[in-house]
């Protein structure tokens, strides 16, 4: 037997609870359980009720009505399962087909979250008006509205001069009558602004909340999966800047990106950070301008600043992400502390920056312990890889010693905790990209130096080290 009664449900894992904690006992966050009256419990549940026994049940009475629901499958040998390429729907936009790893995939689902204004809706909208004037696609793509009104929708296309004869928009927030809408026109793409304003009649809660977040996921991934849809939920983003609802909704997706920059900077960055049909970490990099999300065709160029002569505690590391390389300017600054020494770090790991310095001063002979280190990436730029551990540690060892490196200086290389410089993934690609922009100088870890006699370097005096101490000494010496 079951009863009603009010039960409370962790808005980051989605586990139930009879009573409210401080802490969720599922995922350990804090202060995450909120109260979601009318959820049906069982009488045994003295603590937290099993997820998947929720979503099992939520799902069974939640399948709207169409040729998509659930089908009995037959266990077959692995070898005998048929396997076919997948068929890449272009979007129209190439950087946004490198972060989806060459294309849509027919039936995948990709959520897409992002900061308030930073161009969500607007890239998607394009996106939508240049896959719905496709040949290929004869025309098939539907954009369904939860926050806006039409008129909200046509008025934005307009501004931005979109061709929108041929997309099909629909203004819903009910999940069956999207499921309707979506069976009549059978678009090859579907996009769901946003998945926050989405609400199932199977659950009696108000849209927004983990239960009704979850299960109309659930409910429009499994129409995409058995119908072959290629569908863009878009997410709502916390104040800490991931996705809002629970984690389990980045699981039920194929691909998860997030737009990475401030919405005040004219330029803006997409970056996979889960992709069952590409890289991860790929990123792709726009413009924002008045016609809307505009491809950046020299990422690199972007990130480096310009100087007349060259400035202290500045370092330009070759950074891979994802596929490519790409040039990015790290900026130190150390100075005296007048107090507490503080360090800051924005585009990278600050607890990778505190162990980087006591490296600097134990293998280097550079101290801080009094002062403060304040280190930025240029550009907005979050920089996840350890290859840019060297250029971190030159750039705070030429602010302490007010000496400017060479501007034609190109660095990269993880440093380990007894000072050794240890090589990183496609060394030879991050060379080609320093000698692209005219880069003349590189010190790369000796595991990634190429040959001596190779052609293609012989622009570049590559000096290969082994040892911090050994970098900081060459870097001085150009």
């Amino acid at each position: 037997m079951a009863k009603n009664k009010s039960s409370y449900v962790c808005q980051h894992c989605g586990a139930h609870f009879g009573k409210w904690a401080g802490q969720c006992t599922d995922c350990g966050e804090w202060n995450s359980l909120v109260e979601a009256p009318n959820v049906s419990m069982p009488h045994h549940n003295k603590g937290t009720a099993k997820p998947n026994a929720s979503r099992s049940t939520s799902r069974s009475t939640a399948a709207p009505a169409g040729n998509y629901s659930g089908t009995h499958s037959a266990v077959m040998p692995l070898n005998a399962v048929s396997v076919t390429l997948d068929t890449r729907l272009p979007t129209g936009i190439s950087e946004f087909d490198r972060v989806l790893g060459g294309g849509l995939v027919a039936g995948s689902v990709v959520l897409i979250g992002g900061d308030p204004g930073i161009g969500k809706s607007t890239i998607l909208l394009q996106t939508a008006t240049n896959m719905a004037r496709a040949d290929s696609l004869a025309g098939s793509a539907l954009y369904v509205t939860g926050e806006e009104s039409l008129a909200q929708v046509a008025m934005r296309a307009k501004r931005l001069d979109l061709p929108a004869d041929r997309l099909r928009v629909l203004a819903e927030t009910n999940v069956e009558t999207i499921c309707a809408a979506l069976t009549q026109e059978q678009p090859a793409i579907a996009i769901i602004d946003s998945i926050q304003t989405i609400y199932t009649d199977a659950i009696n809660s108000a849209p927004g909340g983990v239960s009704q977040i979850r299960e109309s996921a659930a409910i429009l991934t499994r129409y995409a999966k058995q119908t072959g849809t290629a569908l863009f939920l878009v997410g709502h983003v916390t104040k800490e800047g991931t996705l809002a609802g629970p984690r389990v909704l980045e699981h039920m997706v194929d691909t998860v990106l997030y737009f990475e920059g401030q919405s005040d900077s004219r330029f803006r960055m997409i970056r996979a950070v889960k992709n069952r049909f590409g890289a991860v970490n790929e990123l792709g990099i726009f413009g924002m301008t008045d016609m809307g999300l505009k491809e950046v065709a020299n990422p690199s160029a972007i990130f480096l600043s310009r100087y007349d002569k060259p400035v202290a505690g500045s370092v330009v590391m070759v950074s891979r992400e994802g596929t490519r390389p790409l040039l990015v300017e790290v900026q130190a600054l150390v100075d005296d502390s007048q107090g507490q020494p503080r360090r800051m770090a924005l585009g990278l790991d600050f607890q990778r920056l505190s162990m980087l310095l006591a490296v600097m001063h134990r293998h280097g002979g550079i101290h801080t312990s009094g002062q403060d280190v304040y280190v930025n990436v240029v550009g907005g730029v979050k920089v996840i890889e350890t290859g840019s551990d060297l250029a971190v540690l030159l750039a705070c060892a030429s602010s302490i010693k007010e000496m400017p490196l060479p501007s034609s200086l190109a660095v990269f290389g993880e440093v380990g905790l007894s000072g050794e410089i240890r090589p990183v993934p496609n060394g030879q690609e991050r060379l080609k990209e320093a000698m692209k922009h005219g880069f003349k100088h590189a010190i790369i870890p000796k595991a990634n130096a190429p040959a001596k006699d190779a052609p293609q370097f012989k622009g570049i005096n590559v000096i290969a080290v082994e040892r911090l101490d050994d970098a900081i000494e060459s870097a001085f010496e150009l």
